[in-house]
């Protein structure tokens, strides 16, 4: 009966893709009965959609980016099962993404979502309980069907309903990765990237960064998160925020992300970082921001020196020596 509900109407699936190779196979094992898919990937300032958009393209996928930082970030500053080891909130997040992605199912007319989710691959985010809280919290959980496991996992109602032939699907759990290596050699899918997710959340030093601004800030916007990403940050004794540039990658990105209302210094005479000043500080700040620029420069550490300091369309020269390296580690964040 499936088969013959299938050729009177075409079944669709609505495919979570991440780019990996587990979300690949998962693809894979419902395009090989004959569904159409379409597949769903997301990005925040955290995570980016490179990934799931170049393996969508190797495989002839047709995808769907949706930016979805404003409900993350909301998500992301309570989440209701908390944070992993860093500030990954790994089961909020999927919940999210699948809520969303069941939305799409009911714009689309689709008929169930999947994932490329493995039983016990991952301890916090993929053990039994948490697949059943994900599912059941994203408003969509009798619809959500993970390929690569599902014979270990309840019937959904595709397969009850004979929409997805349970019996082609798979059973593999844990973390070992031989069955989807092999998998990966049937379907000939050569270019895969690890299974290491790329989420900035799982990041240590990102992690510690961003907890300081949620303590710090409040009101604080998705460029002082990008900000994040580049440099070396600072906040002074008296809680002033410095970024100073590491590189001149970190150069361009700063001055790019900068605003009217910031302080911009670098060095009159000799190479040296861009340094940055969120939201403009006081005299006495620029100085100390100027003997920073100075430290981290190839300006002799033992002579005063000239920075040039921006703040909007204003523009001056500020002497300075180099600051107490001790003293300026001591409030690196």
């Amino acid at each position: 009966m499936g088969g013959e509900y299938r050729k009177i109407l075409k079944v669709k699936g609505i495919s979570l893709l991440s780019g990996g190779l587990d979300s690949l196979l998962a693809a894979k094992v419902i395009l090989e009965q004959g569904i159409e898919v379409l597949g769903v990937t997301f990005e925040t300032p955290f995570f980016s959609a490179r990934k799931a958009q170049n393996a969508a393209e190797r495989i002839g996928l047709p995808l769907l980016t949706l930016n979805i930082t404003d409900e993350h970030m909301n998500m992301l500053r309570a989440p209701r099962y908390g944070y992993g080891k860093n500030m990954n909130p790994c089961i909020d997040c999927h919940t999210l993404m699948l809520n969303k992605a069941g939305r799409i199912m009911e714009e689309r007319e689709a008929d169930f979502v999947f994932t490329g989710e493995v039983l016990g691959q991952r301890p916090m985010s993929q053990n039994r309980q948490s697949l059943y809280i994900v599912a059941k919290n994203s408003g969509y959980g009798e619809y959500i069907l993970r390929p690569l496991s599902a014979k270990f996992l309840p019937e959904t109602k595709p397969e009850i309903m004979g929409k997805v032939d349970r019996e082609r699907l798979l059973d593999i759990q844990g973390r070992g990765r031989k069955r989807q290596l092999a998998l990966a050699k049937y379907y000939d899918i050569q270019d895969y990237t690890s299974p290491a997710g790329g989420c900035l959340l799982t990041d240590p030093l990102f992690s510690k960064r961003l907890k300081e601004l949620f303590h710090r800030q409040t009101d604080f916007e998705i460029r002082d998160v990008e900000l994040l990403k580049v440099g070396r940050h600072f906040r002074t004794a008296t809680s002033c925020k410095m970024i100073v540039g590491r590189n001149s990658f970190d150069n361009e990105t700063i001055l790019r992300l900068s605003d009217n209302g910031d302080v911009i210094i670098h060095m009159a005479h000799y190479p040296g970082p861009t340094v940055l000043v969120p939201g403009g500080c006081d005299d006495k700040n620029i100085l100390l921001a100027a003997s920073i620029c100075a430290l981290y420069s190839d300006a002799p550490s033992d002579r005063e020196v000239m920075t040039i300091c921006r703040t909007g369309n204003l523009v001056k020269s500020v002497t300075t020596k180099a600051a107490c390296r001790q003293d300026v580690e001591n409030w690196m964040i």
